[in-house]
Parts: C-alpha cells; sequence; structure tokens
C-alpha cells in the first residue's frame, strides 16, 4: 500500500505539472469565462476527458499476485490485471467546472477508453467516469455562488469518487477474496492521491482566475487612464491632430508594434513599424476593416493574409481593429499592429474593446458639449445684436430735430449713434471685449440718452486709469445703464442720476451701476437676473440676458447681485477674474 500511494503521486505530480503548464495557456484561460453554450460544453467535455485519458496513461497496472508494474498504461491489458486509473481527477475538476453535461461528456471519453483498455474490472472503471461526472456536475451546483470551489471543499469531494470505485468493484466482481484484498490494497492510496489532486487543481484554477482578474483590472485602469490622456486631443478641432495625437499616445503607452487611426476612407496617422509604406492618404481596401465599418464591431486579424500590405516584407502580420462610434456610426478605426498573431492575449484583446467604448463615449459626450455650445453661443450673440427699436427712432428723431438748430450736437450724436450702431454689429463675431471698447460703447449710450433726457439726467462713470488687458462679454454695462434710464429712473421727473463705477483689484474688476430711482419691488428681487420676467415692467429681461451672458462666459461667481439701497434706489454689481491673454483665448473659444 506504502509503495503504491508513493508511485501514484509521484504519476499525479507528473499530471498537475501538466496541469500547471494548460493553465498558463491562453486558451485554458479563456475557457474560464465563457458562457455556456453546447459548443463550449463539447469542447469541455473533450478538454477534459482527453485529460482523463492521460490521467489514465500515467496510472500502473496491479497483477493477480498484487504485483505494481510501473510502465505506462498505452496498451490493452491481460484479464487477470487491474489498471488503477486516475481519471477521476480529470472527471470532478470537469463536472465542477462544466455542471453534469460536460462532467458526463468528459466521463464517458475517459471510460470508453478505459474500457478499450481491458482486464479485471473494465467496467467497474468504465463506469465510475461518466456517474462521477454526472455527481460531480450536481454537487457543483450547491456551490454555484462560488466561480471556482474552494481547495477545502474539493478536498472533500475527492474523497467519494474512489469510494465509488471500489463499491462497483466489490459489486460487480464478486469472486472471494481476491477483489476484496485488491480493494484493500488500493482503496486508500486511491482516496488520498485523487482527492489532493483535485484539491491543488481548484487551487490552480482560483490561482489563474485571480491573476485573469487582475490583469482585467490592470487592462481597464489602463484603458481608462489612456482615454483620460487622449481627451485633449479629441477636442483638437483638425481631425489629423486628432488623429495624430492619439496614435502617438496610444503608441507610446502601449507594447504594439504599430498603430493607426483612420476614417471610413483613409490613413490619418501611422505611428510605428511599416510607417515607410503605412502612409497618411492610403485608402482603407482591408476586408477586414470593411467588415467594422459594416457591423460596427471589432474585429481580430491573427494572420497575414487578414491585413494584406503592399509591401511583401511588412513586419506587421496580426492586427486588432477597433470602431470608434459617433452618433451610431462608425466615424473612425483604430488599428492596433503586432508582429505575430500569438501577441494578441485575452488582456490586449480586452484593453482594445475598452479603449474603443471610452474614446466612443468621449467623442459623444464631447459632440453634446460642442452641440450645446455652439447653440448657447448662438442665442448669446442674437441677444448681444438686438438693438432696441425703439431707441434708435427715438435717437434719429431727436438728431432729425437738432440738424436745424444744433448742427454740432447733432453730428456729434451721429457720430455716437454711428459707434453705438458700429459696436453692435461686431458683438456677433466676439465673446469678450476689451473693456475700453465697452466703455467707449457705455459712453455712446450715455451721451445719446443724456441729449434726450437734457436737464432730467445726468450719467457718470468712474473707470480704472490703467484698463489695459481687461476683458469683458461685449455689451455687458450698457444694458444695466438702459435699465437704469427706462425702469429705474421712470418715476423720477428731476435730478436723476447714474453712476458707474469700476474699481480694479489684482485679479478682479469689479463694476457697479447706481440709480437714485424708485428701485426694485420687493416680491422680485430673488428672482430679478435668475429668471427673464417678461410680463413685469421693471427691467427683467434685460438683466437676466446680461446674466445669462456672463455665467455661461465666466461662471457662476460672474453672475449680478441685484439690491435697493437704503436711501432709495438700485445698485446692480458684478465681478469678472481679469484674465490673461491665454485664459482670454480659452474663452473666446
Amino acid at each position: 500500500m506504502k509503495d503504491l500511494t508513493i508511485i501514484l503521486f509521484e504519476r499525479l505530480g507528473i499530471l498537475l505539472v501538466i496541469a500547471f503548464v494548460l493553465t498558463r495557456t491562453p486558451g485554458f484561460k479563456s475557457l474560464l469565462y465563457r458562457e455556456f453554450s453546447w459548443k463550449m460544453a463539447v469542447v469541455h467535455a473533450v478538454v477534459f476527458g482527453l485529460f482523463g485519458i492521460a490521467s489514465t496513461v500515467t496510472g500502473v497496472i496491479i497483477t493477480g499476485q498484487g504485483e505494481i508494474t510501473h510502465a505506462f498504461v498505452i496498451f490493452p491489458v491481460d484479464d487477470d490485471k487491474l489498471i488503477v486509473s486516475l481519471s477521476l481527477v480529470a472527471i470532478v475538476i470537469a463536472g465542477l467546472l462544466g455542471g453534469p453535461v460536460v462532467g458526463l461528456g468528459a466521463g464517458l471519453i475517459a471510460g470508453i477508453h478505459l474500457m478499450c483498455l481491458g482486464g479485471v474490472g473494465w467496467i467497474a472503471n468504465g463506469l465510475v467516469n461518466p456517474i462521477t461526472g454526472i455527481l460531480a456536475g450536481m454537487t457543483a451546483r450547491f456551490f454555484s455562488n462560488e466561480r471556482v470551489i474552494s481547495p477545502w471543499k474539493a478536498l472533500f469531494i475527492g474523497v467519494f469518487p474512489p469510494i465509488l470505485q471500489m463499491q462497483l468493484l466489490l459489486i460487480m466482481y464478486t469472486n472471494g477474496d481476491g477483489m476484496v484484498e485488491v480493494v484493500d490494497q488500493i482503496g486508500l492510496p486511491l482516496v488520498l492521491s485523487n482527492s489532493i489532486a483535485i484539491a491543488i487543481f481548484t487551487t490552480m484554477i482560483r490561482v489563474v482566475m485571480k491573476e485573469q482578474e487582475h490583469e482585467a483590472a490592470i487592462a481597464t485602469k489602463q484603458a481608462l487612464t489612456i482615454a483620460e490622456e487622449a481627451l485633449p486631443y479629441l477636442k483638437e478641432d483638425s481631425h489629423m491632430d486628432v488623429a495624430s495625437g492619439l496614435a502617438t499616445l496610444l503608441y507610446d503607452r502601449l507594447e504594439l508594434a504599430a498603430v493607426s487611426v483612420t476614417n471610413r476612407q483613409e490613413v490619418l496617422a501611422h505611428v510605428g513599424l511599416g510607417d515607410s509604406h503605412h502612409r497618411v492618404g492610403d485608402a482603407i481596401n482591408t476586408p477586414l476593416a470593411k467588415k467594422v465599418l459594416e457591423t460596427k464591431r471589432m474585429q481580430v486579424a491573427y494572420m497575414k493574409a487578414e491585413v494584406p500590405c503592399v509591401e511583401e516584407k511588412c513586419p506587421l502580420e496580426a492586427a486588432i481593429i477597433i470602431p470608434i462610434i459617433e452618433a451610431d456610426e462608425v466615424a473612425n478605426l483604430i488599428t492596433f499592429y503586432f508582429r505575430k498573431g500569438q501577441q494578441i492575449t485575452p488582456v490586449e484583446l480586452m484593453l482594445a474593446e475598452g479603449l474603443g467604448q471610452f474614446i466612443s463615449n468621449q467623442l459623444n459626450v464631447l459632440t453634446t458639449e460642442k452641440l450645446k455650445e455652439h447653440i448657447r453661443d448662438a442665442e448669446l450673440r442674437n441677444l448681444q445684436a438686438q438693438i432696441n427699436p425703439h431707441f434708435l427712432f427715438n435717437t434719429l428723431q431727436l438728431i432729425a430735430s437738432l440738424f436745424r438748430e444744433e448742427p454740432k450736437t447733432a453730428r456729434h450724436l451721429t457720430l455716437q449713434l454711428a459707434s453705438y450702431m458700429r459696436f453692435n454689429l461686431r458683438l456677433v463675431s466676439r465673446s469678450l471685449v476689451e473693456l475700453e471698447k465697452e466703455c467707449e460703447h457705455v459712453q455712446a449710450y450715455a451721451s445719446i440718452i443724456q441729449e434726450r433726457f437734457k436737464n432730467r439726467l445726468k450719467i457718470s462713470m468712474d473707470i480704472p486709469v490703467d484698463m489695459t488687458n481687461i476683458y469683458i462679454p461685449p455689451s455687458t454695462i450698457q444694458p444695466l445703464v438702459e435699465n437704469a434710464v427706462q425702469h429705474g429712473l421712470k418715476n423720477v421727473t428731476d435730478g436723476a442720476t447714474v453712476e458707474i463705477k469700476m474699481k480694479k483689484t489684482d485679479d478682479l474688476l469689479t463694476v457697479r451701476v447706481r440709480d437714485n430711482g424708485s428701485g426694485f419691488p420687493e416680491h422680485i428681487l430673488p428672482l430679478i437676473s435668475h429668471k427673464p420676467l417678461i410680463s413685469d415692467q421693471n427691467g427683467g429681461t434685460g438683466l437676466y440676458n446680461v446674466n445669462q451672458r456672463l455665467v455661461h462666459l465666466l461662471g457662476d461667481s460672474a453672475g449680478l447681485h441685484v439690491r435697493n439701497l437704503p436711501g432709495g434706489g438700485s445698485e446692480v454689481r458684478f465681478s469678472i477674474p481679469i484674465l490673461n491673454q491665454m485664459e482670454e483665448k480659452q474663452v473666446m473659444g
């Protein structure tokens, strides 16, 4: 018994070495994460059935006198010899991993092989394998919450298949004490070797799965990092700049032979090996790339024939072609090139698929944001370019009446109106203007409106001495002054004043527009600048438009603050950052 135990563990050592090598192969790793299908069930059954046959070959033969033959079991044996097979290890693992169907299939393959080898107990040896496969598969259902059963549970389960085999031998072969002696000799060694081997095998599989999960986590993290780093390139307006930046980034971050970025027709960028003949502007003509465009699914080329090239000695023999989906259409293709098909592992496939999804999502988000920005910008420019028709009509009427009595004043107002109109017409092309230009616009309006309300209205401006490099959204201050004139002073018959005060600090410009009118009704103060109070005649629409412009261009902190003054009248205030040239370019787009 001692000698048999040692021999079985030696043979199991060989099997476990083979099993370890198998678990390191990409093919075996991929089997662990496949969902059930009849095709994969057959593949599993054949793989573990062959492993069961290999386990039988590495078994031992016991003669009728109890002698142990050390030779491998390759050919059929005599009728008085018993094959001590190790196939139950493979069959139990097949059932635990693949369920009853896989366990039964593997058991039938190993069992038929054992029956063909013959020897005493050949029926029992043949039947125990499929029976064990079914029972192991049914047992696995009790541990369905575990992807792979724990080694301790496997050690316990592994005890029963050899016991079942011993029982079948005793039931089917009642030739006196001979079979009892054989069972006494092989029983304990088989139980120990099978249960320990099964526990070790499940431990190997758990290690493989943890490694694969770790690799997947690394691949996901790497994909997220690359997708984040790709964001500045995706924001570029030029498709060539986007493609070149993206290709360079992917080539630098990943261990690839080359990276290519194309649109639906031609190559936009190629970085890495083969750049001498994979040129920008080359047409897309590979069948696999066209298939990606049609199916919108990632395709993999493992052979050089699937990625044909005009250069016969092209070093690029395999590729992963990734679709970049924008607005539910394939906008671009990213191709990962490899020297050999064997370099394409499940990790590369997972990374490629994840990157494709992340970049597609980012492109869609950026497209949506750009569309919103264009709509918002169009709305803002429309608001900026609006000219009050009543103001224009009244000013022209005023100029006409002054031409006879005060021609100099009429000419001055004409120039001021021209300046006012010119500024408004330029609004559609600028998001920010120099503070000096904005002040000129306000001054033009103030000159015209003061002439209209001569001796009733005074508008004063207190501006910084140095207005260099200070930018402000255009037509921001003038509407506040207009609001003060039209609404704040409508009940003031004499001595109406509007004060415009600007204070410059290190990084802020604060603008205040005050009047000595009747102020705002208390019930609308919380709503002013936050809602377009179209039905209310208290300046709600004009202030709302200005507030929207400031907030959209410079952020919430630049919004309007409205209050009634203790001595009467109101104040509208806002503060904007003093932008440097780089920040000004970013805001102006």
